[in-house]
């Protein structure tokens, strides 16, 4: 089958384009760089011709609060309104593990609209939701710095590789819809604080990590298990000791 995978060239957009035509699909990378604009309807049309699923892993490339807000209302309207008059039946969007727990955050308070107008759009559906990517752990530990101090919050967290939320989107993609949602995460729950503690370590990063129950995370203030699955997830089979260990 045609899938069209919009943000096709990032991370897990191009993963997952791989992984599709490797099992016989034409997946199509879809994104501003290949001639198609989700924001401005460039190229929608005719990158939709024929297809039978749209896969949308694309992000805002700004987090402040309006800017976010107005990138998945308009490229997901869009996208939607598109995919109606072309004809595809099934909608899949990556989002994220605990988005309607996060509401305090400008950011997943935009993701939350973004699932809003899918589940609304009489599109077939589905959701993946996946826990914080391995290759995330430093974005947030960057959005918690201030001067040298790294202010993170003792929560539970079961981070998982991004090849593994590729694989995961993908079967989804090329499955039945469920219109709702699908939850997948890593295999090893750890608390926050110490694994970016004990990250920026391995990378002999002079920062210091302090503890602090009230950090927030991308604005919102955590519960110990916001960032966790729910016990029917997904569980992927990557340790992050092993995905360590590769990298160095």
């Amino acid at each position: 089958m045609k899938v069209v995978v919009i943000g096709g060239t990032g991370l897990i957009g191009s993963k997952l384009v791989g992984k599709l035509n490797e099992h016989g699909h034409e997946a199509v990378a879809a994104a501003p760089n290949t001639g198609v604009n989700t924001l401005t309807g460039e190229g929608l049309a005719e990158v939709l011709e024929g297809a039978s699923v749209v896969v949308d892993v694309s992000n805002s490339p700004s987090f402040e609060d309006e800017a976010v807000m107005e990138f998945f209302r308009t490229s997901t309207s869009n996208l939607l309104k598109a995919e109606a008059e072309a004809g595809v039946t099934h909608h899949v969007a990556l989002s994220v593990v605990g988005t309607e727990r996060l509401q305090e955050s400008g950011y997943f308070r935009a993701k939350q609209a973004q699932e809003e107008l899918i589940k609304d759009s009489g599109v077939p559906y589905s959701i993946v939701h996946a826990t914080q990517f391995f290759e995330f752990m430093k974005a947030i530990a960057a959005a918690a710095t201030e001067g040298d101090i790294v202010r993170l919050a003792p929560v539970k967290i079961q981070p998982i590789y991004s090849d593994d939320v590729a694989a995961a989107v993908g079967r989804t993609a090329v499955g039945t819809p469920v219109n709702g949602v699908v939850e997948v995460a890593g295999p090893n729950e750890f608390q926050l604080d110490q694994l970016v503690r004990k990250g920026l370590a391995a990378k002999n990063d002079p920062r210091t990590v302090v503890t602090d129950e009230h950090a927030t995370y991308f604005g919102a203030e955590l519960q110990e298990a916001t960032l966790l699955p729910g016990p029917g997830a997904n569980i992927a089979e990557t340790r992050f000791a092993d995905w360590v260990a590769q990298q160095q």
